[in-house]
């Protein structure tokens, strides 16, 4: 359960480019409080150590911290608690 804890489901507002990557722009956390996404530094295929659940992780910087975002294969956002995890 401790998997459960660390995962959070976010809204997320994203584009897709004229190359075919998706990008997300924004996330709207579970307070509904909103946050842009300032840049997308990497993008790569991964699972979640500390949440669970695998798909794309794009780490991302939003208002200068780093966070990773993760796009599932069931179609849904989360963001970890902790941002200390990679891949």
């Amino acid at each position: 359960m401790e998997e459960a804890k660390n995962k959070v489901y976010v809204d997320v507002t994203a584009e897709f480019t004229p190359d075919g990557f998706l990008r997300p722009l924004c996330i709207v956390w579970e307070d509904g409080v909103r946050y842009e996404i300032d840049r997308v530094l990497h993008r790569e295929r991964c699972a979640s150590r500390k949440a669970g659940g695998a798909g794309i992780m794009y780490t991302c910087m939003v208002r200068g911290k780093h966070i990773r975002l993760f796009y599932e294969e069931n179609y849904k956002w989360f963001v970890t608690r902790n941002t200390d995890e990679g891949c």
